[in-house]
């Protein structure tokens, strides 16, 4: 019943999503999907030998100018599943040999997508769910993940609230990025061996021209989360060039070794750092059966039937 008056994340926008009223994340009570397959371009305990079980939900909750996924995220791309659809999904993934199942974006979706975790556990689902986040959430989300999610990967994109509103369209991101991000430490021992099975690991892409941000984000990290959660450090800002705002370059090799430097000044050593990505070639054409590289992804189910 949370998208009857739906106050769900941080937006907070009131509407009725049960009637089929949409919100800022675009999407009503519905489960939309977009892909599903096995993804290897994850961290390392992330992808294991198997690949990551990813699946990418349709809408979202943020506004980012240069989002990779704006098919999903601001174009619709997308269909409605039911919840024995979505843990028959999810047992496929399984069954194609996935180390874990990876839910994209699915803040907005969160009471749909808990409740199909819990009927694909009834069917035969025993690998660890992931809930790979923007990290706008609101402590209600977490409240309803608590007992479905193994493994917590939020961002934290900035906590400076003029950049959020910049790049990000809410200026209150950093405020409820960081309080979810504790939250998930509280909620979620790490526990890594060679997967991980259990706990939180920190994303941060580096965005040209804006190294303060960075700095902003690791200084905090280091003071709250060193210890308590891997840090993933990257750096494949690609401009899309989806709105004048958004920076028209990649990162330089200089930005990329002052990036280094923070780390070694923080003392965080305990995650991963990308290696400097440049070009486009990766990004994702979801209107494709598979729409990574096959390098990359095998396509397990589509929106398109």
């Amino acid at each position: 019943m949370v998208y009857k008056n739906c106050l769900l994340c941080p937006r907070r926008c009131g509407v009725n999503r049960e009637e089929g009223q949409r919100g800022f994340c675009g999407e009503t009570a519905v489960l939309r999907l977009a892909f599903a397959g096995i993804h290897r371009g994850e961290e390392p305990p992330i992808t294991g030998a198997g690949g990551s079980g990813t699946i990418f939900v349709s809408g979202c909750n943020l506004g980012c100018t240069f989002c990779q996924n704006y098919q999903i995220s601001k174009e619709g791309i997308g269909r409605a599943v039911s919840r024995e659809e979505f843990a028959g999904i999810c047992l496929d993934l399984q069954k194609h040999g996935a180390e874990n199942i990876n839910i994209v974006t699915g803040s907005h979706a969160a009471e749909a997508l808990a409740l199909g975790i819990i009927a694909a556990r009834k069917i035969g689902l025993s690998i660890p769910v992931l809930w790979n986040s923007s990290g706008y959430e609101g402590l209600e989300i977490l409240d309803i993940l608590n007992n479905v999610v193994d493994v917590y990967l939020p961002d934290l994109k900035t906590l400076d609230s003029e950049i959020a509103a910049r790049f990000f369209n809410a200026p209150n991101y950093g405020e409820y990025a960081a309080a979810a991000i504790l939250k998930m430490i509280e909620y979620r021992q790490l526990c890594l061996n060679e997967k991980m099975l259990s706990g939180v690991m920190v994303r941060h892409l580096v965005i040209p021209g804006f190294l303060e941000s960075t700095r902003q984000v690791l200084a905090w990290f280091a003071q709250n989360c060193k210890g308590r959660a891997l840090l993933s450090l990257m750096t494949q800002y690609t401009p899309v060039g989806q709105d004048a705002k958004t920076p028209e370059r990649y990162i330089s090799e200089d930005e990329y070794n002052s990036v280094l430097s923070m780390l070694d000044e923080y003392g965080i050593d305990d995650g991963f750092c990308q290696e400097l990505v440049t070009g486009s070639d990766w990004l994702p054409d979801f209107t494709q059966a598979n729409p990574f590289s096959s390098e990359l992804s095998v396509p397990v189910w589509h929106y398109k039937p």
